[in-house]
């Protein structure tokens, strides 16, 4: 036991670059002295889209998160290729990993291995092998029932009469009503409390938007999972078969550079915007009839933007044995033919409404998550690209207004005229693509928009996806549960 303490501090006090030397040699023993078949991964890094070495280098630079890295290292014996990605942003990866250590694993009202299948059953709606996989582990260490894991027929009756909710939830969360709330909280012996409700409800919007940033960063498989690694020799080119497949070949990457080349005003003219919106800001401020009309048209025209080819993808089994109704998919909010009421944050906001119902029924999570989203939306170094001492608020909330536009959810004091002049085509596109259908998103898409941005700022940029849809579905879903309570 002594001897296993020591070995414990000695992994605490030791770098990601001791750590990475220690698995080298051992790899070298296994190799030549045992005999035993290694593994090789397939990708090469944490993203399919990130340089490896651009990774790497945040945590030899930045102190602080060097020291969260080997927190989450010593908590959970791993460290996972989304927080090596989140790195690029220390201060929003700690808040991050405090809420999910504190859903999964601290005091609350559902056991924890209903905790880790929620988060299976979330995963596997957008098809995130890799969040599915994760939990998989995660649901048997805690002592879940592997007959669970054979498809959602053998889960509690209790967790199947969440299929619907899940389902909604992850891709027209505005059709979320009372009524689907009434039905699980009063389903007689497997009936839900408020409490635990809330739980559920939390763990399903953090998973579906979490599988958004995962796609959205081309997050890649831990060697040890499913379809991140190999035991073939590598070949003599430096890309694979997968990596071309996913759009990493080299032809790719030479046709960005060209475009990088061709785009070199790209910064300047979205400077150049911001400062001419602000100025009409100062000059003159829209009627809200035609705050209004702005709000619907950007509304009409966010449904034009084309996610991805519309052939139907077929999910894997190991995925969609976790959900029924694979053909339930995103469609537009207020399609034609159909009118969905717009959800007007005035009448009911995070802020004034949501935070304050989570924290009263599942206390703490409300804070967590409001410190969460206020992070990931005021996030700044006060930089674009190359150019310093950058007010990008503007741009920021931008983003956030554009994706909760797609959702229906209108702010009465924000001009929509903004996101034209500020969102291009090919960022609209990936925006759309990352929040409403992330499995179709491609390196292509990602290399796309803002070719002259750092890839911390695109990380940056899915923080606020990921954030900004994890919110407009908590919207939704406490609404409902509030009509439901009064």
């Amino acid at each position: 036991m002594r001897h296993a303490t020591t070995a414990n501090k000695a992994v605490e006090n030791a770098s990601l670059t001791d750590l990475f030397k220690i698995c080298s040699q051992c790899e070298r023993l296994c190799r030549k002295e045992i005999g035993v078949r290694i593994p090789r991964p397939l990708g090469h890094g944490p993203s399919r889209f990130i340089p490896e070495k651009e990774i790497l280098k945040v945590s030899k630079v930045d102190s602080r998160t060097q020291a969260i890295f080997e927190d989450a290292f010593a908590a959970l014996g791993r460290l996972d290729n989304i927080s090596l990605v989140m790195g690029f942003h220390p201060q929003y990866l700690e808040s991050f990993l405090r809420t999910q250590h504190y859903l999964l694993q601290m005091d609350g009202p559902l056991p924890l291995h209903y905790r880790h299948y929620i988060g299976i059953m979330a995963a596997a709606r957008p098809q995130c092998s890799y969040l599915v996989n994760l939990h998989v582990n995660d649901f048997l260490q805690v002592g879940g029932d592997p007959k669970w894991l054979n498809g959602l027929e053998g889960a509690p009756r209790k967790l199947q009469h969440l299929r619907e909710l899940n389902k909604i939830l992850a891709h027209r969360p505005w059709l979320v009503t009372k009524a689907h709330i009434e039905q699980l909280l009063k389903a007689e012996e497997y009936s839900w409390s408020l409490a635990e409700l809330i739980h559920a409800v939390v763990l399903l919007t953090h998973y579906h938007s979490l599988a958004s940033f995962t796609f959205g960063c081309g997050i890649s498989p831990e060697i040890h999972c499913e379809g991140g690694h190999t035991f073939r020799p590598p070949s003599v080119s430096s890309y694979c078969v997968c990596d071309i497949a996913n759009g990493n070949g080299a032809q790719e990457e030479m046709l960005g550079n060209h475009l990088v080349t061709e785009t070199s005003c790209e910064v300047e003219a979205l400077m150049e915007k911001m400062k001419q919106l602000q100025e009409c800001r100062d000059e003159e401020e829209a009627s809200q009839e035609e705050m209004a009309t702005r709000f619907e048209r950007e509304k009409t025209e966010s449904m034009l933007v084309v996610t991805a080819e519309d052939d139907e993808m077929v999910p894997a089994r190991d995925v969609s044995r976790h959900f029924e109704d694979t053909s339930y998919g995103y469609k537009d909010f207020s399609r034609r033919g159909e009118h969905v009421p717009t959800f007007r944050v005035q009448d009911y906001s995070w802020e004034d409404h949501g935070y304050s119902l989570v924290n009263r029924l599942y206390p703490d999570v409300g804070q967590l998550l409001d410190e969460k989203f206020q992070i990931a939306y005021n996030l700044t170094y006060n930089t674009m690209a190359m150019h310093k001492d950058v007010d990008t608020s503007m741009l920021r909330r931008a983003i956030w207004n554009y994706i909760h536009c797609m959702f229906g959810i209108r702010y009465d004091d924000y001009d929509y005229g903004e996101i034209n002049q500020l969102l291009d085509r090919s960022f609209k596109v990936y925006i759309k693509t990352v929040v409403c259908s992330p499995e179709k998103t491609t390196k292509r898409m990602y290399d796309s928009f803002w070719r002259q941005f750092q890839h911390s700022e695109k990380v940056h940029v899915n923080l606020l996806l990921m954030e900004a849809r994890m919110q407009a579905e908590l919207l939704y879903a406490l609404r409902a549960i509030t009509r439901y309570m009064t």
